[in-house]
């Protein structure tokens, strides 16, 4: 049976069989045969098409539902119960070992500066290396920080952390390939993401952030937690955000 699915998807995004094959990196009747006998591709494969056409790679190839099921699943390196448990050694290491992205979303997420007074300085040095630094905190002056500060018990002290922690990043936001920007969304999670690792602290109603779990997961092929999770961020990223 023909694989329709890859064939509406490459219509759908004003593509073609050639344009899939060269983002690929494979020959075009190789692509041809992925539509016409649903062959299923190799993992690396299949995430570049679905990456490109802006689907899920399960959607594609529902065959490798089981497959993705348990890369998901393995994604997971461990659970903390609160963020203060998170060993110190690992926030370094992670900043550390970062090449490529660092990434962060957060209301003001001052304790990573609190315990790490250099790392606006470390942000630079790996901006210049060619990292991408993106950076997204609270508005100090949004209505979302002041219902958030409420709910947490400090009122306008998340506000106030918020402008501390930006102000910690002053230094660093001259510096090509770092970016900045404030948002008013309301977040259900903080995310920071080092390179292929990305730790997510869920947003429990009338608790501090530091009091909520963490989950440290680590990108596999074919896996959905780790790319789910990213989604968000670059949603957030892309909305009504100021510098």
């Amino acid at each position: 049976m023909a694989n329709e699915r890859l064939r509406a998807s490459i219509s759908a995004n004003a593509a073609t069989i050639q344009s899939v094959a060269l983002q690929v990196g494979v020959d075009p009747k190789t692509v041809e045969r992925w539509i016409t006998t649903d062959r299923t591709p190799h993992r690396t494969h299949r995430w570049k098409t679905a990456t490109f056409l802006g689907v899920d790679e399960v959607y594609l190839w529902p065959s490798i539902a089981r497959q993705a099921e348990t890369a998901s699943a393995s994604e997971l390196v461990t659970y903390y119960p609160h963020r203060g448990v998170v060993p110190v050694d690992l926030w370094s290491s992670l900043i550390d070992n970062a090449v490529s992205h660092v990434e962060v979303l957060v209301y003001a997420g001052l304790f990573l500066f609190d315990g790490h007074p250099e790392l606006a300085e470390r942000l630079s040095r790996k901006a210049r290396a060619g990292a991408q630094v993106r950076i997204l905190l609270g508005n100090p002056a949004s209505e979302v920080l002041r219902q958030r500060g409420e709910e947490e018990g400090i009122g306008a002290d998340l506000a106030a952390r918020a402008r501390m922690t930006r102000r910690y990043l002053e230094p660093a936001m001259t510096t090509p390939g770092v970016e900045v920007r404030l948002h008013e969304t309301i977040l259900y999670n903080s995310l920071y993401r080092f390179d292929d690792d990305v730790l997510v602290n869920p947003h429990v109603l009338g608790a501090p952030a530091g009091q909520n779990p963490v989950l440290h997961f680590r990108y596999i092929p074919g896996g959905r937690s780790f790319r789910h999770y990213m989604k968000s961020f670059d949603y957030a990223w892309e909305r009504d955000t100021s510098a």
